[in-house]
C-alpha cells in the first residue's frame, strides 16, 4: 500500500534527509547507487542514512499499516515537505553539472499523484501536485542547448509544456475555492500566474505580490520573504525591492545564501549600479554549487 509505506518513511523519529533516502528507496526503486547518484552524495552516505532510518521504525514498534486519521494529520506535512524536497532538489540541483534531475522531479510527481488518489480531499496534496505540474512544465526551456541557464524572463514559452500547465491550472482552480488553504496551494497559485502569461512582460505582478502577502501570513519564512522581494520590485520598483530585500537578509538562515546576492546584483543592475551589481554577482557565484548557476552569474558579471 503506497499510502502506508509513504507515512512509514516520514515517521517523525526520522530526520528528513532520512526521510527522503528512505522514500526514494522503498517506494521510487531506486537503489542506493541511483539515490547517491540523484542527491550527489557518497554511496556510503545513503546507504548508512536508508540503515539507520530502518533500524530507527523497527526500534520505535511502528507497524506497516495504512495510517489512522490521527496519525495522517500529524505525519501528512512531513510527507509533503519530503516530496517537495524530492522534487525541488530535481528542480534546482544543489550542485553539480545538470540545472536539473529529471529522475528525482518525475519520482515526486509520481507519489504525489499517487497520494492524491488515497487522499483526494486533502487540498496541500492537490496543490502540491500543481504546484509540481506547473513548475515542471517549465523544464525544457530553462536551459539552451549547451546546459546554460535561462532566466524565466528569456525563456521560450512555445517550449513550456501546455499540457502540464493546464493540468496545473485545473487543480487550482478546482480547489482553491473549497480547501483550507495553505502554502502549497498558494505556491501552486503563483505558479499558475507565471505560466498563463503569454510573455514576461504580460506577468500579472500585482497578483503575484498579494499572493506573496497571503503566504507570508500563512507560512512566514525565510525563502518566502526572499521569493517575495522580486515580485515587489517588479511591482513597485527595485529601489522598493532593494528595501524588501535587505528586511529579508536579516534572517540567519539566508547568511551566504547564493540567492540574496544574486536577487541584489540583479536589483542593482536595474538601478544602474553596475559596479556594486558585479561585485554581488560574483559572490553568487562563489557561493553556488550549481555550475549551470555559476556559469550563468559570471556572465552577467562580465557582461
Amino acid at each position: 500500500d503506497t499510502l502506508a509505506l509513504l507515512f512509514l518513511c516520514c515517521h517523525p523519529e526520522l530526520t528528513a534527509p532520512s526521510q527522503v533516502a528512505l522514500t526514494l528507496r522503498a517506494l521510487g526503486g531506486l537503489t542506493t547507487a541511483e539515490i547517491a547518484h540523484a542527491l550527489l552524495l557518497p554511496e556510503a552516505t545513503v546507504g548508512q542514512r536508508i540503515s539507520r532510518a530502518k533500524a530507527r521504525i523497527r526500534e520505535t514498534g511502528t507497524q506497516f499499516r495504512t495510517p489512522m486519521a490521527r496519525e495522517c494529520d500529524e505525519r501528512l506535512p512531513a510527507v509533503l515537505s519530503t516530496l517537495y524536497l524530492v522534487f525541488n532538489e530535481g528542480h534546482t540541483a544543489t550542485s553539480g553539472q545538470a540545472l536539473n534531475r529529471v529522475e528525482l522531479t518525475s519520482e515526486a510527481i509520481r507519489l504525489t499523484r499517487q497520494l492524491r488518489t488515497s487522499l483526494p480531499d486533502e487540498g496541500e496534496v492537490a496543490g502540491l501536485l500543481a504546484l509540481m505540474m506547473l513548475t515542471e512544465a517549465r523544464r525544457d526551456a530553462r536551459t539552451g542547448p549547451d546546459g546554460a541557464l535561462i532566466p524565466l524572463a528569456e525563456q521560450d514559452r512555445d517550449r513550456w509544456d501546455q499540457s502540464a500547465i493546464a493540468e496545473g491550472v485545473a487543480i487550482v482552480e478546482a480547489t482553491l475555492p473549497v480547501a483550507k488553504p495553505g502554502p502549497y496551494q498558494l505556491q501552486a497559485a503563483i505558479a499558475a500566474v507565471h505560466d498563463e502569461a503569454a510573455d514576461f512582460a504580460a506577468t500579472d505582478w500585482p497578483q503575484i505580490l498579494a499572493l506573496y502577502d497571503v503566504l507570508a501570513a500563512f507560512a512566514p519564512g525565510p525563502m518566502v520573504a526572499l521569493n517575495r522581494t522580486v515580485a515587489v520590485a517588479m511591482v513597485r520598483g527595485p529601489a522598493a525591492g532593494l528595501e524588501a530585500l535587505d528586511a529579508a537578509a536579516r534572517d540567519p538562515a539566508l547568511r551566504g545564501h547564493h540567492r540574496v546576492d544574486a536577487v541584489r546584483a540583479h536589483l542593482l543592475d536595474e538601478l544602474g549600479e553596475r559596479d556594486a551589481a558585479r561585485e554581488h554577482y560574483l559572490l553568487a557565484a562563489q557561493r553556488t554549487r550549481s555550475l549551470p548557476e555559476q556559469r550563468y552569474l559570471l556572465a552577467r558579471a562580465t557582461r
